[in-house]
């Protein structure tokens, strides 16, 4: 096994498909990100439009090029078209763990297999292709919705670090942390399959 040998990479499931992002996506992206409600506990300020969508997609090819995200488009199978974006991001080679974060779908999409299967396929590929020992995820402690959508997925709760970044409104963010280990992978990939197949 090659550890983590991060490349761009396309990861295809049953309902999305996760390929690296480019400009091409903005188009699609931009209805999707004009709820003001996938920005609010992210870093980037008010993405409302498509401008802005592009800026963010050049942000995340800036932090791709800099070696310490990997992101990616969230295609819809179905219509073949960008719903949302997740990446891989605070890799740590020689530690071989990784982050995936920055994970956001269009409202429609939300509360589908499309987010199950996302984080199922990048799941499956940091512990199965980079020989991960640990998967951290990340949310603003007033998320609630994405702490339950972290613990759907079998995954531990670490703590909460508190007043660990800054938002660009000034609000001093505390996160709540979550990780998943490789020896705990065997039992939630089948877990996950279990609810995919279900869906």
């Amino acid at each position: 096994m090659s550890y983590m040998n991060i490349q761009p990479v396309t990861l295809t499931g049953k309902y999305v498909r996760l390929e690296p992002i480019s400009l091409a996506h903005v188009a699609d992206l931009t209805p999707h990100a004009m709820d003001p409600g996938i920005w609010f506990f992210m870093p980037y300020g008010p993405i409302d439009t498509q401008e802005r969508v592009r800026w963010w997609v050049e942000e995340m090819l800036r932090r791709q090029s800099a070696g310490n995200d990997l992101p990616f488009a969230t295609i819809d199978l179905a219509s073949g078209k960008a719903i949302g974006a997740t990446r891989f991001m605070d890799i740590h080679r020689q530690d071989r763990n990784v982050e995936i974060g920055g994970s956001w779908l269009g409202v429609a999409h939300r509360r589908t297999a499309a987010n199950t299967e996302a984080k199922y396929l990048q799941l499956t590929h940091a512990f199965e292709t980079w020989g991960c020992i640990r998967v951290q995820i990340k949310t603003d402690v007033r998320n609630e919705r994405s702490q339950r959508a972290i613990e759907r997925l079998g995954a531990v709760k670490e703590g909460v670090i508190r007043k660990n970044m800054i938002m660009p409104d000034g609000y001093q963010r505390s996160s709540v942390y979550y990780s998943i280990l490789d020896d705990e992978w065997p039992a939630i990939k089948a877990r996950l399959e279990g609810i995919l197949q279900a869906s």
